[in-house]
């Protein structure tokens, strides 16, 4: 805000003469005006301050301090000034509803602009509020009203296509670019957004391409406004993780953990990209290599102060969105289940009910740990109960109960859970389900009846892809195994009446077999006939004994022809290889046979014979006598050589010992070892 000079109109208590006093007040407004200009933010404040200091309550002078401490990052200042003028006739309300969202207190932010008018600004705010807790809906509402003031601004258009894609809304982003005016190719993180809308839409190879594009965009952009090369990589590491996230739903598994593990050493700057970059790999891995995976996500995961339990370390916490720290703590969870960590589970189990209240996960978590405590009973109710007082988030309740009620072999729950699932209760894998259930319960009255409440439903239907062919063919064989032949009758004869199945008609020409043979025989004939069956005679195939059954070994002579027999009794031949240096002309004398055996065992072996020359002889005395003489020999000379006589005994030591000469060659080996991995 550029401020304007003036005059204060409140004087102070013992004010100066007037020309004193308005010289040095526009010479600071000046100064202040400068200081923004020029974007010395710290500068303005201090000027401001003075300006205040002589004239309290000036209202340029307290907006041109708030608004410089936001610019300098300084928040907390900027809040506490507001607060502190809360006795002045001036609204700041705005400001402190963006210090409190720039401090993530969304819901405190939210009632400070409750009942203000919705202008633009106000308006911005409020979807960026609502963006940061999840709410895309009211989101994308405040967005649709900015729209009204037709501001021509190319971040907000950014932040539309973000919120959209945040919203499910992937499919509209196209159109609304459209009516937007505006293209991927506009700046970096527009084009970001519209890859992040591909692959919402499961378009990953042309997602994949739009990423690159991105890249080369930011890469051009950045270094015109001479950006570091380290900036510009922390700046575009959101496109790499992306780029490395489309390799993983492509099944490039590989290539996703090398990408992720390149972001990941590099220890960007960007702590929100290398969060994502290190929850991925996590997930890519799966239960893989668990106490690691822990270990990562303990780093991003601590425990935290006050009413909080757990919180996201490095302040990721205002940078990461709802989605993606439910997604650090789900899997973090179900790690710990993994490495049966069961006190830690139910810790962070306890807390995240209140971190997301507005999302469904926490129950479907604390199933799981249920579950793993073999639970199950008290899962399925837990779950009842959720889906009972949320009807709007049953959905994946229900799922999540029929699929543990199924496992545990509780087929009635599995079932009735499945049942009140209503927009996917007649899709075709819901009814191949729901009909394998009863069949596993003995109720094939049930699965008749639910395959029979599929038909009607298919059949008033108002869809693209109608599957009641594909339903009445299930149906219809499902009836024909279980003794229904009448029924399968009527299924099959309409299929080949609208369609003209082949396999419909196969089936109905099987059915008609049971219940009616001049049916069969017409609709026969309506087949094609097989070309290698027009020379064989069916009446004289059934006249035919058949095969008949020899008890025992029966061997049959095939004759060969002498071609045959040659090709079998060639041989190939294979050049011999030789060892190295090995001449084949001049081999030199044959190997030893016995070179394999011990050599006690070959029969060149001889015993070598004992030396009895060292045998002791005569009387005790004189070997002892003998050894004194020899020690005091020894002595003697010790005394003479001096220090060297160690080394000399040393080596005489190790000639007599193998094991004392092994020492000394092994002892170069690990000095050559260590100078290596000192040079590396």
């Amino acid at each position: 805000m550029a401020p304007k000079a003036k005059v204060n109109p409140k004087p102070s208590p013992a004010p100066p003469p007037p020309a004193a006093q308005s010289a040095p007040i526009e010479d600071l407004f000046s100064a202040l005006h400068r200081h923004t200009q020029n974007f010395e933010y710290e500068r303005a404040a201090k000027v401001a301050d003075q300006v205040l200091a002589i004239a309290p309550g000036d209202e340029d002078a307290l907006r041109c301090k708030v608004v410089a401490l936001i610019k300098s990052d300084a928040i907390d200042k900027a809040l506490s000034a507001i607060q502190g003028s809360r006795h002045l006739p001036i609204d700041l309300r705005f400001y402190e509803a963006y210090c409190l969202y720039r401090q993530n207190k969304l819901h405190e932010a939210l009632e400070a602009i409750d009942g203000q008018e919705r202008n633009s600004m106000i308006l911005q705010l409020e979807s960026q509020i609502f963006y940061r807790l999840g709410k895309m809906d009211a989101c994308m509402e405040s967005y649709e009203k900015i729209q009204r003031f037709k501001i021509d601004s190319l971040d907000i258009k950014t932040n539309i296509i973000a919120a959209l894609v945040a919203a499910g809304r992937s499919p509209e982003v196209q159109g609304t670019m459209d009516a937007l005016k505006v293209k991927a190719s506009s700046n970096f993180e527009l084009a970001y957004n519209y890859a992040c809308s591909l692959i919402e839409t499961k378009k990953y190879a042309d997602a994949g391409q739009q990423l690159l594009s991105a890249r080369r965009i930011g890469q051009e952009m950045l270094m015109e406004e001479d950006y570091a090369d380290d900036e510009i990589e922390t700046e575009l590491a959101p496109i790499a993780v992306q780029l490395a996230y489309v390799h993983q739903l492509q099944g490039q598994t590989q290539e996703a953990i090398e990408v992720y593990m390149a972001i990941i050493n590099r220890n960007l700057s960007d702590a929100s990209s290398l969060a994502v970059a290190t929850n991925n790999l996590i997930a890519l891995r799966g239960t893989k290599d668990v106490s690691d995976s822990l270990r990562r996500l303990d780093r991003l995961i601590e425990k935290g102060a006050g009413a909080k339990q757990f919180q996201i370390a490095n302040g990721l916490d205002v940078k990461l969105s709802t989605r993606q720290k439910e997604s650090l703590y789900s899997n973090r969870l179900l790690l710990l289940l993994q490495a049966n960590r069961m006190d830690q589970a139910r810790e962070l189990i306890s807390a995240l009910p209140e971190m997301f209240p507005d999302s469904v996960t926490p129950v479907l978590l604390q199933a799981a740990l249920l579950v793993r405590e073999k639970k199950v009973a008290k899962a399925e109710e837990i779950l009842l109960l959720y889906a009972d007082r949320f009807p709007d988030k049953s959905k994946p309740v229900f799922l999540a109960r029929a699929q543990i009620a199924a496992a545990a072999g509780h087929f009635q729950i599995s079932v009735d859970s499945l049942s009140k699932i209503t927009d996917i209760q007649n899709m075709p894998a819901t009814v191949a389900t729901l009909v394998s259930l009863q069949e596993r319960m003995g109720d094939s009255g049930g699965a008749n009846a639910v395959l029979n409440s599929a038909i009607e439903w298919w059949k008033n239907a108002m869809t693209e892809e109608n599957k009641l062919d594909l339903i009445m063919q299930e149906a219809a064989s499902y009836k024909l195994n279980h003794g229904r032949e009448e029924e399968a009758f009527q299924l099959y004869e309409k299929l080949v009446k609208s369609r003209g199945n082949i396999e419909a008609l196969l089936g109905l020409v099987m059915t008609a077999a049971h219940t009616n043979l001049e049916k069969a025989e017409l609709y026969e004939k309506q087949l094609r006939p097989l070309s290698g069956l027009k020379q064989m005679n069916a009446e004289n195939l059934e006249k035919t004994p058949g095969a008949k059954h020899v008890e025992g070994t029966h061997t049959m002579r095939v004759e060969v022809s002498e071609d045959v027999k040659k090709a079998k009794t060639k041989k190939r031949k294979r050049k011999p290889r030789y060892p190295k240096g090995f001449d084949p002309a001049n081999p030199g004398p044959p190997p030893d046979p016995e070179r394999w055996l011990p050599k006690r065992e070959r029969s060149s072996y001889r015993p070598k014979r004992k030396d009895k020359r060292s045998q002791v002889r005569g009387s005790q005395g004189s070997v002892v006598r003998e050894k004194h003489e020899t020690a005091t020999t020894a002595t003697s000379v010790s005394s003479d050589i001096g220090p060297s006589t160690k080394s000399n005994q040393g080596i005489s030591s190790s000639s007599k010992s193998g094991s004392q000469k092994a020492t000394t060659h092994e002892q170069p080996k690990a000095s050559s070892k260590s100078k290596k991995k000192s040079r590396k």
